[in-house]
């Protein structure tokens, strides 16, 4: 191996490593807020991959119907809580608010969404109906799934994480088929950096990056809903006596890890094949980065998921067999370091 050798996957190892980043950011965020480890964040990945790729062919979307019912169902939900409480003079509009927001809204989405799928649009603007779609399935998988039992333990929780997974593989699979799709880069140009060649992919992937890392600073330390979701993450019976509420803020957790999820997926979405199942085995690398930050630290998380992509990187080049198995033996340290020297709890 010379440095040239070396510089690519290095650089290969980065790219890789800025999307488990993301997806391990998004994990601690959602097991911080609502002790849910969040088992299916890479079924997002996959959404936002392939949604585009069936806008990129003229169809519509089956995520379109999805998240047509899921709100729909959540209406419904939501509507007999509402009905059960004692009749308040604000009720009539609590009513038409949520028929607006659950009803409307999606319907709105889905009608766009179905004009644009046969008109070519511009991958940017598939880009963004994208997200519109696959954001709301965050706090909607939240309503339907795991707000009846948030206050159940965290063994409870991973075990409806596992059956949201497979329930969400199983809807992919029906969506969108056996068969992988590569969806056409958003930054079609390439630059020399010395020995290295970059696609404007690849650096879109490191300026996203480092965007929403910037945001998710700005958002924790400087707005309202972010020092809620910081409240509830430190202790949740306190930010209840503050009337934040732990439902809204788990919704707020999914919303922006959904979103996280998608956007990894547009982005990863030209530099390799995703099937229906892919999205299992990034998130879980996700998850060995967030493991690796305690579950709590959003720097260790991200820096731990860069080496572990460098790790990724260079074990495919010594031995391409084993790249998986190199990759999930390096929690075994990690967990090992942790249960001897790290506090937690019997939970944990």
């Amino acid at each position: 191996m010379d440095l040239t050798i070396a510089g690519v996957l290095t650089l290969d190892g980065l790219t890789n490593g800025a999307i488990y980043a993301l997806l391990g950011i998004a994990t601690v965020l959602i097991f911080t807020v609502t002790r849910i480890l969040f088992i299916p964040q890479g079924e997002f990945v996959a959404f936002g991959a392939l949604t585009l790729a069936l806008f990129q062919t003229g169809q519509v979307p089956g995520t379109v119907w999805l998240l047509l019912v899921a709100s729909a169902a959540a209406f419904l939900l939501d509507l007999r809580m509402l009905l059960r409480t004692p009749a308040a003079p604000g009720r009539a509009r609590a009513v038409l608010r949520l028929a607006l927001g659950q009803l409307v809204l999606p319907a709105l989405i889905a009608a766009v969404c179905v004009w644009a799928a046969p008109r070519d649009l511009p991958i940017l603007l598939q880009g963004l109906l994208t997200l519109l779609i696959v954001t709301p399935l965050g706090p909607l998988t939240y309503r339907l799934a795991y707000q009846s039992i948030a206050e159940a333990s965290v063994l409870v929780l991973l075990i409806v994480s596992v059956g949201v997974h497979f329930v969400l593989l199983g809807l992919a699979l029906f969506f969108f088929g056996a068969e992988g799709f590569r969806n056409p880069p958003f930054v079609d140009a390439r630059y020399a950096l010395g020995p290295l060649n970059l696609s404007g992919q690849v650096i879109a992937i490191f300026v996203v990056f480092v965007l929403l890392m910037a945001l998710l600073k700005l958002f924790f330390g400087r707005t309202l809903y972010g020092k809620a979701l910081r409240a509830t993450a430190v202790n949740r019976l306190g930010a209840r006596l503050l009337a934040i509420s732990a439902d809204a803020a788990g919704k707020l957790a999914f919303a922006m890890a959904a979103f996280i999820g998608a956007l990894s997926g547009l982005l990863i979405g030209s530099t390799t094949t995703i099937f229906y199942d892919s999205g299992f085995l990034i998130g879980l690398k996700g998850f060995i980065a967030a493991v690796g930050g305690g579950l709590a630290s959003y720097p260790a998380t991200a820096v731990g998921a860069l080496l572990l992509g460098v790790a990724e990187s260079f074990g495919s080049f010594w031995a391409s067999s084993l790249k998986e198995a190199i990759v999930f033996t390096l929690i075994l340290p990690v967990l090992l370091w942790r249960s001897l020297y790290t506090p937690h709890h019997e939970e944990h």
